[in-house]
Parts: structure tokens; sequence; C-alpha cells
């Protein structure tokens, strides 16, 4: 009777695909910590296996750079100024763009109403879900509005099928939702696991860069915010969105973390309706209704996202503790910013934090992390820590250092006309941005070079 043949396995992270031949504790590449599964390896293939398969479209040469013609890089539009801003400008031709987001945030919506959009142009598009029936995907099409007859919508999960109705339709632009349920033969492993997911992967970059289809994944994303799968899939593809926001509330931020054809610091806002996603032109205006007036703790900063000026309403709510350990809390910001502004505070002006709670929140979801609503913090925490309020008109930016400056940030002539646009009279910035700043009327701009200048314009 002859013997059965052991298959061979391996074992690999999950947080950035690394292999090894046993189980370790700590990863040696990324060094997370128990992110080790088994899974069988995938069987070599001959030389001259699947080489038509593996190779779509003609096999390629050499050329020189003035060969090169740039309108293979002419952008597909999507129909969606939002979408189109966070990709640089529109859909590059064969370029391979992943969309992660929490689940129910709006990813598969986002993508289905760019499809339509990009159909209604007389471009050819295919929609290929693996988690939903075609009639499921029908409903979400009535709802979001008329769909044009050139989308072609399909239900699969074998790589092998959809390579073959790709390369047999070549359309423009493809959709695959979501990644987590594709798998190929060659892989012995479950979908959704490391192989599977970056074997799907490998074979659809080859056919967005061998047919020239720009083709969408839809990638899950853990615990942690992060796609779900080896950090390689980052890497592998051109382009990385994040669908950000509550489900629970209207709002949502389309962020790219990756761009090779555009810059990563646009965003993208959109409203949650029941006939679908619905750009926001003016996120400031959104971003600032509903603030309260009159009081303590509240002002308004501005932060550069991009090419994008967004002003956001900065909270502070700070009162005496009742443990011997203040508890200090931030939403929207990063929370070690925080303790070094009320350290700063502490320091420079003398006022007493030690003893007082700290609560430091962005409101509407947002979250900043550029260092020129360091401004808008510190003095949120003073107006609440004095129970003084800030003028409703009043708004403020600028970097601040640990000696207690108030340092220059870029861009801010482009600030100061967003204030003007939404109404501020008044606007706190750095002393030395006011050589680029041009003077706007009915705007009165106050200058400040130290913290202490600041909280006597912004408390008095």
């Amino acid at each position: 009777m002859p013997a059965q043949v052991k298959k061979k396995t391996a074992f690999f992270c999950q947080n950035c695909g690394y292999e090894s031949a046993k189980w370790m504790g700590q990863c040696p590449s990324c060094h997370e910590w128990n992110t080790f599964v088994e899974e069988p390896k995938a069987p070599a293939l001959s030389p001259g296996l699947g080489s038509k398969k593996q190779r779509p479209g003609n096999r390629t040469r050499p050329v020189r750079l003035a060969e090169i013609s740039m309108e293979s890089n002419e952008r597909i539009l999507t129909g969606m100024g939002e979408l189109d801003r966070v990709l640089g400008g529109g859909i590059i031709k064969g370029s391979l763009v992943l969309i992660g987001g929490d689940p129910g945030i709006g990813k598969s919506t986002l993508l289905l109403q760019a499809c339509r959009n990009i159909a209604a142009m007389g471009k050819s598009v295919l929609y290929i879900s693996g988690e939903e029936s075609l009639q499921q995907i029908k409903m979400r099409a009535q709802r979001i509005g008329e769909v044009s007859d050139s989308l072609l919508l399909m239900c699969e999960t074998d790589l092998g099928a959809i390579q073959e109705v790709i390369e047999e339709q070549k359309p423009d632009v493809c959709v695959i939702d979501s990644i987590q349920t594709m798998f190929s033969e060659n892989v012995a492993s479950a979908p959704g696991s490391v192989s599977q997911v970056r074997e799907s992967t490998g074979i659809l970059l080859m056919l967005a860069k061998g047919l020239g289809v720009s083709i969408f994944i839809v990638g899950h994303v853990t615990k942690d915010g992060s796609v779900a799968g080896p950090r390689v899939l980052e890497h592998m593809v051109d382009t990385v969105l994040y669908f950000e926001g509550d489900r629970h509330a209207s709002y949502r931020i389309l962020r790219a973390v990756k761009n090779r054809f555009g810059s990563t610091n646009e965003i993208g806002v959109f409203e949650m309706r029941g006939d679908g996603l619905t750009e926001v032109p003016n996120p400031s205006e959104y971003m600032l209704s509903g603030k309260p007036e009159g009081a303590s703790g509240s002002i308004v900063a501005c932060s550069i996202e991009g090419s994008r000026p967004v002003l956001i309403e900065i909270q502070a709510l700070v009162c005496r503790s009742n443990f011997g350990l203040p508890r200090r809390t931030a939403a929207g910001t990063d929370y070690n910013r925080v303790n070094l502004l009320m350290a700063v505070l502490e320091k420079r002006c003398g006022m007493e934090l030690g003893s007082y709670d700290a609560y430091v929140n962005i409101a509407g979801g947002i979250r900043m992390n550029e260092p020129a609503v360091d401004l808008g913090i510190l003095l949120a925490i003073v107006s609440s820590r004095k129970d003084m309020p800030i003028r409703d008109d009043t708004m403020a930016f600028g970097e601040v250092g640990l000696s207690g400056e108030v340092r220059a940030v870029s861009q801010a002539d482009t600030r100061v006309a967003e204030a003007g646009k939404l109404g501020f009279k008044n606007v706190i910035l750095p002393k030395s941005n006011m050589v680029s700043c041009k003077m706007i009327k009915g705007i009165r701009l106050i200058p400040v070079s130290t913290i202490k200048e600041a909280i006597s314009a912004a408390c008095s």
C-alpha cells in the first residue's frame, strides 16, 4: 500500500505576510505577537504551465523614456468630485486601487455609484461581488438611481473564472467586492487566508497591468482599523483608500493613505442618505453645524487636508479630578499631543492642571493631526479651565512649541480666506505668518508670538 504523501505546510504572519517553517510567537519582520497561522504551501508550477493565464496581453519589451506616450495616463472621471479628488484627479488606466473600511460604512455603495456614473459616460464597467447576490445588488442599484445597461454584474468567487471573464470582456473599470471572498485553485488554503489574499491580489495586479483594466478591490478591516490580510497587500496596489466615519452617523470621510498617482493628504467628505452617498462640497460649513454659542471650552481651528482648508470645532472639558491620577481623553486628535500641550500650559503659564481631568474632542467625527490645530486645542483647554467663553466669531491656528512659542504654519493665507468665507471676524495666527497673509476686508488679524499673548487675545 503506497504511503500517503504528507502535505507541506508553512507558517505565515497575518500582519505582514512573513513566511516561516515553524511557528514563532513574535514575527521577526513586523515584530507583532501571535500573528502566525499554519497554511498549506502552494505547489510549484512548471515553467510551461499557465504561461498564457499568468501573462495576459502582449509580451512586454524595454522601451526608451522618449517613446512613452503620456496619453496612456489619461484619467477616467467617476462623476463624483470628492472621489476624483482623493484619487488625484480620476482613475488611471491599469491602476489597482484598494478600498478599506468598517462593515456597513458604505464601501459597496460608493463603488456602485461610481460604476453607475462611469457606465453612463459610455465606459464598460464590470462589478463582481463575492458577498451579495445579483438581487441584492439590484436592490441597492434601484435605491441610488437609474443605472446604464453598460454596467455588467457578476457573482463569483473563483479567480480562474473571473480572470477568463476579464480577459474576454476587457472592461475599462472592474470592481472586486471583496478580496477576502476570492480564492484561487492553485492555493489549497481557505478563502480569506494570507496565502489566498496574496495570491488573488497578485492575479488581479497582473490583469490590471497586462490588460490596462482599472481594478478596485474592497478589503475588510480588522479591529484596529487596518486592512485584513498581510501588510504586503497594501504594497502591491497602487492606491490605498480608507472610508472612515461612524456607521450610525451620516458623515463619511474618504482618505488616501497611499497614492502613486496623486497626493495622500486629500480627503473626500460624503453624507449617507436614503438614496446613497451625497458629496459635501463645503466640509467646513458641515463640520461647524450645531456649534454652541457662548459656551466655554469651544473654539474653531483650521486644518489643511491636501489643498483643502477645513474649519473644525475643538471642544475641551476640564474639571477637577476625584482621584489621585487625573484622566485625560482625546477624540479626533493625538492623545500624546494633548498631554504635551497641557504640560506646556503648566510650565510656561503656571496654570494648575495636575489635579484636573481633561477631555478634548474634535466635533463631527473627523480626525486631525496637523500641528496647526495645536493653538486651538490649547485655547479650548484654557477656556474650559477658566470657564471663560471665546467669541464665536474667532478662529485660531498655529503650532505650539515646548518653549511656549507659537510657530508659523503653511498656507496661512488660505486658512484666513476660508475663515472669511464663513463669516469669522477675528483670526488669531502666528506673528511670523503675517508676512504671507493678505488683509481681507472685515477680518481682524491678531498676530501672537507666545501662548500668553494668544490666551490674552482669546479670553479677554
